[in-house]
């Protein structure tokens, strides 16, 4: 068996302490585990943790409950809670402190943040913490600003042991350790023994990369020569670990002399330096970066989960931590003559550390406060389910999940959970960023709230994503629910290549005055590349060289947008992680920056998200876990045959069953299997349904529906089943985006299949390619034989079978059609038309007509946009989809710069590429040319339907 590299640290002198404390960790067994398995030495809290664990979990319902019944107020709660996690996480570790002497073992808890800038409050609330506290291996965290390390002497000399935290700078450092020793030295003096005193001091690391590079990307925007830029592109990802190598030499200096020789002949011990902000912020480095690069004797490394898995996978152990230090001296020396002080950033980041910490001890107590007044208002009891017949079911399936160890192996991101084959396993390990993401955006959500606040003053009028499936139904979503919000741009989406949608979008926006998104994962998809090029030639009509300034571009890193965005001089590039795929990208940059830029409340959605991370958490056991409960409750119905997910949604969330369906049918819906999503479909009463159905309603608290409600309750005594998630507001979708990720995730390993690849995605992109390829050569795309032409023209290639048996009108052929729907199956209508309301308003009535007459699940999408999503479905799942495809040809097409073909042609190779795809699988599909009447030729389908559904045709 390879070696475990975190025990390997240990062999070097490096001791591995956890950033994480929530109470699951202790019910769960799991932090005797990790003592046991990984060799954790120690423990690390701060109140964002606290504020993430106790409001975005269940662990604490009991106790929260218990105290609030008997009056306590939210201090004391906060008090109790918090102080008896320490203690008994302490407890758990008290093995590790008898084992090390005293050296390791340590939890620590943090004072009040709201303290940081008092003295004397700081130290009396330490001493309280400690005596609560009343274990030897406790440590109470202070901040080392200047008003903290006075209070950090005294508590030493009153032999308290001491975390010193938000260590950014090396002078700062040198204080700290200055105050520890004289806190010693006075101990000594009055004959008190100094051998028993624990202490650390916690040099942040990550966070100065996060800051220097900001300023970085803003001195190479005006770097005047190839040489000046590549100087500043080589301080990339190197001051951070500069810093803290230079800071290890300092505490050789400091702890190996003479001066402290005195204190250690008295039996005390050095003040270890411990490496925090650990994690990798930036995705273009390892995620193991700040642990390789910083190993070394008498050092602690506090490593958040992720970091702490990803090192376990992965890592390398080396004593890198006092090589090339010449070159650190150089690097800080190289950032100053760049004009970038290194001072100032550490100052900005203590203080902007401190308001942080605040931030969330006020959430935290905000969250107790509410907490305690709605008796404990939690996740898990805002989702509910009414599963009926299938109850049984759903439990074994959460017991299955337990025993598979399924959720622990998803955040240890385990791609065998899913599929034993190499080449799954290699999409699988390299796609689960989405798990940590929210982290990292949150680290970088003031960034995004300050460039929202460039670009309002800049005084664009509106935002355009120029995306495609994932990174733009997210947006789509957000933009539908939250609206204009004043003062800000107006949040637009173009996912159409059809010629009508792209005019409708010009009509709205002045380009001169428009902040184009270009968002692509793979910097490579068709649509947004056309996009990019058409609108960066309308906007440089009017702007000049300047044109770059109104775009921005979200995609992985070293992508051909990226260059492109690099050569036309974007305003601003997101480099987003790459180990996320579309669908699951939405609380990623894809997401997150359309909505600040909306003037979206990020932070918020964000937090939300973290709670629902939290909740989801790997030691929260399946039934208590809200997205492992989800992902049960969806796979195993879909098992049981229950595989039509029909989504309600009520406004404002209404356009959330688009993301949830395009998550869904991407991920499910491959090798023959797959849970169909159904949203927009309006709710009808039992009788309109088959026995395959699953519902789900999407409410806020502050819009329930009577009616609705009462469809529903009608539904679940027919005995189908009904989910309900229950949303406090708006911004509570956040927590519904995390979820809906980790329950396609769950539901996957249900149903066996590998729910992050998308095999026949690239195959309709591969489709599309090839037919522009011949129309560049023919002049024309290959065409389809028609079968039938009146107001409305049938084509099909090869020619449909059903449509020999048919009459000489439009509704004898569609009753041919449809007459090869079966139960179980499901008919969807997919359109490459303009998605408009009177458009839109027709394509309902024409699925509800034959929901209603067939009793069968109908789908709508418009293309090309569904290509992305459910066209995942309904090449690689079952083979139960009946197909009506919509094409039309208004006038008029549009040119794409430097290409031989209009956006027109564009569409029309997407419609026939998917078409070709259905038809080589034997799908029962036929195609309906509207003509240059759109809405005409729907209201003649429409027409048709409804004699068909009514028997009134010579089919029937």
């Amino acid at each position: 068996m390879a070696a475990n590299p975190l025990l390997e640290l240990t062999k070097v002198g490096q001791s591995v302490w956890y950033d994480l404390m929530r109470r699951a960790l202790l019910k769960s067994g799991e932090l005797a585990k990790l003592i046991k398995e990984d060799g954790l030495r120690g423990l690390t809290s701060n109140p964002t943790i606290f504020e993430k664990a106790i409001g975005g979990s269940n662990d604490y319902t009991e106790a929260l409950n218990e105290l609030a019944s008997k009056g306590a107020s939210v201090d004391e709660i906060y008090q109790n809670l918090v102080v008896a996690d320490i203690g008994n996480a302490a407890d758990v570790f008290r093995g590790v402190f008898t084992a090390t002497e005293g050296i390791d073992g340590f939890c620590s808890l943090e004072v009040s943040p709201n303290l940081a800038f008092e003295t004397q409050k700081t130290i009396e609330e330490a001493k309280k913490l400690f005596a609560a506290l009343n274990r030897p291996n406790v440590m109470i965290k202070i901040p080392a600003t200047p008003q903290g390390i006075p209070a950090i002497e005294e508590c030493i000399a009153a032999g308290l042991n001491i975390n010193v935290t938000l260590i950014f700078a090396r002078d700062v450092y040198q204080q700290v350790a200055e105050a520890y020793i004289k806190g010693l030295e006075r101990r000594a003096a009055a004959g008190q023994p100094v051998n028993n005193i624990g202490s650390v001091a916690s040099f942040f690391v990550s966070r100065i990369d996060t800051a220097a590079e900001r300023e970085l990307t803003a001195k190479l925007a005006s770097a005047k020569n190839d040489a000046e830029r590549q100087r500043l592109n080589s301080l990339f990802g190197k001051v951070a670990i500069a810093n803290a190598k230079l800071a290890y030499q300092s505490y050789k200096h400091i702890f190996h002399g003479d001066r402290f020789a005195k204190l250690r002949a008295l039996g005390a011990r050095p003040q270890r330096q411990l490496w925090a902000s650990t994690g990798t912020k930036n995705p273009k480095y390892s995620d193991v970066l700040y642990v390789e690069q910083l190993i070394g004797p008498e050092t602690i490394n506090t490593m958040p989960p992720a970091t702490f898995t990803a090192f376990r996978d992965h890592g390398k152990v080396a004593l890198t931590l006092e090589k090339d230090v010449e070159d650190a001296a150089k690097t800080l020396s190289a950032l100053e003559e760049a004009g970038i002080s290194l001072k100032k950033i550490t100052d900005e980041l203590t203080k902007e550390g401190v308001e942080s910490f605040a931030n969330s001890f006020t959430r935290l107590l905000e969250v107790i406060e509410a907490r305690r007044d709605e008796a404990m208002h939690c996740i898990l009891q805002r989702h509910t389910g009414h599963l009926g017949k299938y109850e049984a079911a759903f439990k074994d399936g959460l017991k299955k999940l337990d025993s598979d160890s399924a959720v622990s192996r998803i955040w240890k991101k385990d791609a065998a959970l899913w599929k034993q084959e190499p080449e799954h396993q290699k999409i699988i390990k390299n796609a689960l960023g989405w798990l940590t993401v929210v982290e990292l955006v949150l680290e970088h959500a003031n960034d995004l709230t300050a460039f929202a606040n460039e670009i309002k003053q800049a005084g664009y009028k509106h935002v355009v994503v120029l995306g495609m499936g994932g990174s733009s139904l997210c947006p789509e979503v957000l933009r539908r629910t939250f609206g204009k919000v004043e003062g800000y741009p107006e949040l637009l989406v173009l996912d159409s290549t059809v010629p009508a949608a792209i005019r409708d979008l010009e009509k709205k926006i002045d380009v001169a005055k428009t902040l184009f998104i270009v968002a692509s994962k793979s910097g490579t998809t068709t649509e947004p590349q056309m996009f990019h090029h058409y609108f960066y030639d309308r906007v440089k009509e009017k702007l000049g060289d300047r044109a770059g300034q109104n775009f921005i571009a979200i995609t992985d890193p070293g992508t051909k947008l990226a260059e492109e965005a690099a050569r036309d001089k974007f305003r601003r590039v997101f480099l987003n992680p790459a180990d996320i795929g579309g669908r699951y990208s939405a609380l990623s940059y894809f997401g997150m920056v359309p909505f600040a830029l909306m003037g979206g409340s990020v932070v918020e959605l964000l937090n939300r998200a973290h709670h629902a991370m939290h909740a989801c958490s790997d030691v929260v056991p399946a039934a208590e876990n809200p997205g492992a409960r989800l992902g049960a409750e969806i796979g195993t119905l879909a098992l049981a045959g229950r595989d039509k997910l029909t989504l309600v949604a009520a406004p404002p969330l209404s356009s959330v069953g688009l993301w949830i369906e395009q998550l869904i049918a991407e991920s499910t819906g491959k090798e023959g299997k797959g849970i169909v999503p159904i949203a927009g479909e309006a709710l009808a009463a039992p009788s309109a349904y088959g026995d395959d159905r699953i519902f789900v309603y999407v409410y806020s608290d502050k819009r329930q529906d009577a009616e609705v409600e009462t469809k529903l309750k009608a539904l679940e005594n027919a005995g189908h089943p009904v989910l309900r998630a229950r949303l406090h507001d708006p911004l509570d979708l956040g927590e519904e985006f995390f979820l809906w990720e980790f329950a396609t995730a769950v539901a996957g390993k249900f149903l066996g299949i590998d729910p992050f690849d998308q095999p026949n995605v690239q195959e309709s992109k591969d489709n599309t390619k090839r037919l522009i390829g011949e129309f560049a050569k023919n002049g024309k795309l290959p065409e389809q034989q028609t079968v039938f032409k009146s107001e409305v023209s049938v084509l099909a290639d090869p020619p449909a079978t059903f449509v020999a048996k048919s009459g000489g009108s439009l509704a004898d052929v569609l009753a041919a059609q449809l007459a090869q729907v079966k139960p179980h199956d499901y008919v969807a209508l997919t359109a490459y038309i303009e998605e408009n309301a009177a458009h839109e308003a027709l394509i309902q009535q024409i699925r509800i007509a034959i929901r209603d007459r067939w009793k069968v699940a109908t789908t709508t999408g418009y293309g090309p946009r569904f290509l992305h999503s459910t066209g995942q479905l309904h090449k690689g799942g079952p083979n139960s989809g009946v197909f009506l495809q919509f094409t039309a040809h208004p006038s008029g097409d549009i040119s794409i710069p430097g290409e031989s073909f209009g956006f027109g042609v564009l569409k029309d190779a997407q419609a026939l590429g998917d078409y070709q795809s259905l038809a080589q699988r034997k799908r029962r599909a036929v195609r309906l040319e509207l003509g240059g009447n759109v809405e005409a030729g729907l209201r003649a389908v429409l027409a048709a339907v409804q004699k068909v559904a009514a028997g009134q045709t010579s089919a029937a």
